[in-house]
């Protein structure tokens, strides 16, 4: 059964885990319906910031996409799920 929620994962080392966690998006881009990633850009760039994604996806997939952020030092995730 599909679920839709949205992930928050917060990136506090962007210039250490940023390549890495780029790579688990993009093996998991196929359950990721919306991506917004947050920075405070400018002079110097900043190497904290949100990424907010709404997901759909089975059990088994959410679990393998924790289990690939999870490994992650510098990050965490957070789920919010959503009711029809």
């Amino acid at each position: 059964m599909c679920k839709t929620f949205i992930a928050a994962i917060l990136v506090d080392n962007r210039l250490h885990d940023a390549p890495k966690l780029q790579e688990i998006l993009t093996k998991h881009g196929c359950i990721i319906k919306t991506r917004l990633g947050i920075h405070e850009a400018g002079e110097s760039c900043s190497n904290q910031g949100p990424i907010i994604l709404h997901m759909q996806a089975t059990e088994d997939e959410i679990k393998a996409f924790e289990n690939d952020v999870k490994q992650l030092d510098h990050v965490k995730l957070q789920y919010m799920n959503l009711e029809c």
